[in-house]
């Protein structure tokens, strides 16, 4: 259910992916392989693909990795984004090479100029840029300590640089305005949103580690996402980068913005669940993991997994299928009504049964 209006933005086309309209917010992740190595990196953008990245990012920090733009592209299916810093001229390299889309920092990227001679190329090819501002990288940013001043430098610079894109009549223009600090990050994308209709690319860059990372960019791009604000996001987490797309997914899931497999409501347990319900849960989610045609249902399926009568039909009423796991019988239900009693050891191979039964009816 969605609960609130997303503000309208350009559309830009990616390769052969569009954001931007109001369009289905689309996942992203960046490969941590070194780009030099084509083959690595290849093998992990389709170990990407597999768990559904739609658009993915590789660091371009020289001329040998622009060179291999090419090769990466007749082996993907996806569109590619290089990420450039410091040289124009790489970034140039990538447009002839045949590049989907690039990001430059305007921390560290060079001159108006330059800016320019991209701008016109760029337009040529018709391949986007994204303004990816990295607060680490403004001077000014570190001259304040409230997140206010600092989310208005953000955004003020973020659009510096598009009125500069602007003077050059470019417009396939994407904006990030990432931070380290939840507050500051929100701040940043309210302020640009309400001045620039660009499409916006969402994240908390540094977030951290898989627990930590998952927790913090759950909790800020959730408030960005509820201002209706967004249209492609990549939640940066120190981590394989499979890890950010699965993320991702459950992140807009869990707000009803795209569907994803399935989706898992199960209780915390306590004194009165009788079985090692924990386990039972982890048994579900991890089989499921390993049915790729799940990934890409037309609809949502929630799966509600209790272990009482307490948080049984009543709590997961919503459910279109559910277990309530007793000693040694569970009970099946389907959409809040009673469809069938398993034995415990067997509920969870059953309940994916009927689970399979239902979608390979209903989604042929």
């Amino acid at each position: 259910m969605k609960f609130y209006k997303r503000l309208y933005t350009k559309k830009i086309n990616i390769g052969n992916v569009t954001i931007g309209g109001g369009l289905p917010i689309v996942v992203q992740s960046m490969t941590n392989t070194d780009s030099r190595d084509y083959k690595a990196t290849i093998k992990q953008i389709k170990q990407l693909e597999d768990v559904g990245c739609e658009i993915v990012r590789i660091s371009i920090p020289d001329m040998e990795s622009a060179y291999n733009i090419n090769i990466i592209k007749k082996n993907i299916n996806i569109p590619l984004v290089a990420d450039i810093h410091f040289n124009y001229k790489i970034a140039l390299e990538t447009i002839k090479q045949g590049i989907d889309k690039i990001r430059i920092n305007p921390g560290n990227i060079g001159s108006e100029t330059d800016i320019g001679i991209l701008a016109k190329e760029a337009k040529k090819a018709h391949i986007p840029i994204r303004i990816g501002i990295n607060a680490g990288s403004l001077k000014e940013f570190h001259s304040f300590i409230d997140t206010r001043s600092r989310a208005e430098v953000v955004a003020n610079t973020a659009i510096k640089y598009v009125e500069i894109l602007e003077k050059y009549n470019f417009e396939d223009i994407v904006v990030s305005l990432k931070t380290s600090n939840i507050y500051t990050t929100i701040q940043a994308y309210n302020f640009f949103s309400f001045k620039k209709k660009y499409p916006l690319h969402l994240g908390i860059t540094e977030s951290g580690t898989i627990f930590s990372g998952t927790i913090k960019s759950a909790a800020g791009l959730g408030i960005i996402l509820y201002n209706g604000i967004g249209d492609t996001l990549r939640v940066s987490l120190t981590a394989n980068p499979i890890e950010e797309v699965k993320v991702a997914y459950y992140l807009l899931q869990s707000m009803g913005l795209r569907h994803f497999g399935i989706e898992i409501i199960s209780c915390p347990t306590c004194s009165r669940c009788q079985v090692d319900l924990i386990k039972m849960a982890s048994k579900f989610e991890e089989k499921i993991a390993t049915i790729k045609n799940l990934k890409h249902l037309k609809k949502n399926i929630k799966v509600a997994i209790m272990g009482c009568s307490v948080n049984g039909i009543g709590e997961a009423n919503d459910a279109d299928f559910g277990i309530i796991c007793k000693r040694n019988i569970g009970i099946l239900f389907r959409c809040g009504k009673i469809i069938g009693k398993v034995k415990t050891e067997k509920l969870i191979q059953k309940l994916i049964f009927i689970i399979m039964n239902y979608i390979n009816t209903n989604e042929n």
